[in-house]
This record gives structure tokens, C-alpha cells and sequence, in this order.
């Protein structure tokens, strides 16, 4: 880790990573930003028959079908996040482009390497440990999201 000194003499961390925050079912997660493509507003989805509970349906985003994942339904949070309120996050895993239906974005936060932990080894499905890491910010914890296993393996198929 390297260390730089800011324009007011500060030790600067080079390992800080930027997040998008946002809340699912009232509870705070966050992905990293530069896995964020947009963050969009009042879009419906067109639903799909025998699609999985998880995936909303599809948007026409300036052209392009993008498949919706309500991400309440995928991490098992049962509330419903399809309301007028619905904000839909626009991210990129790879090739792979998908909208996460949250509650709402909360901030973008800028979090040191040393500020995140591992999430407690709980008995889960490898498929399902959605969480890479916690970290604390403000007396709140917030989950980071990995997007390799949030997002199925072929999205795509499945919208």
C-alpha cells in the first residue's frame, strides 16, 4: 500500500475504492462504482413468462433489452421493492449488463482496503454468498455486494 500526502499535508491512502450505496428491504448494501453503468428512475419492466421470481422483467434501455433483477427476491429479503419509488441500477459484470431494482441510492462512498472485512463464515450455499465484504460507515453497516454471484450465469437465458 502506498501513501501520498494530500494539498493540507495529510497522509492520503491510495487503496481507497469507490461504492454506490443503496438500500434493499430498508437495509444499506453497496457495489463498486466503476461496475455501475447509470442509475435510472421510473422504468417498468415488461414481464416474461416462466422467468425465476428474482428477474422483473425487461426495459428497453435506449434500445438495448436489458433484463431487471428485483435484488430483494435474488438476496431472500421478502419485501417489495416495485414501487414508484424503485430505483434501478444499471451494472456490468464483464459483458454481462443488468438492472438491480433497489429502494434507493444513499451515497457514493470512498472506503480504505483496511475498513473492509470479510463477512462471518456462516453455513451457506457457495452459490448464495452474495457478500464480499462489510465494512462500517456513519455507525452503519453496509454489505458489498459481489456481483459474480448476485448475477446469474446466464442472465440472459433467463430474461
Amino acid at each position: 500500500m502506498s501513501e501520498r500526502l494530500t494539498p493540507d499535508g495529510k497522509r492520503s491512502d491510495s487503496q481507497h475504492r469507490e461504492y454506490l450505496s443503496f438500500l434493499v428491504g430498508g437495509q444499506d448494501y453497496c457495489v463498486d462504482i466503476m461496475q455501475v453503468r447509470e442509475i435510472r428512475s421510473g422504468a417498468r419492466a415488461t414481464t416474461l413468462p416462466h422467468a425465476p421470481d428474482y428477474m422483473r422483467g425487461v426495459i428497453n434501455l435506449r434500445g438495448t433489452v436489458l433484463p431487471i433483477m428485483d435484488l430483494a427476491t435474488r438476496l431472500g429479503i421478502l419485501v417489495d421493492t416495485a414501487s414508484a419509488r424503485s430505483v434501478i441500477i444499471v451494472v456490468a459484470l464483464g459483458d454481462q449488463i443488468v438492472g438491480l431494482m433497489v429502494d434507493a441510492v444513499s451515497d457514493i462512498l470512498a472506503v480504505a482496503s483496511e475498513d473492509l472485512q470479510p463477512p462471518p463464515e456462516l453455513p451457506a450455499d457457495d452459490q448464495r454468498r452474495f457478500v464480499s465484504a462489510l465494512t462500517i460507515k456513519d455507525d452503519t453497516m453496509i454489505r458489498v455486494l459481489d456481483l459474480a454471484t448476485v448475477l446469474p450465469r446466464k442472465v440472459t437465458e433467463v430474461a
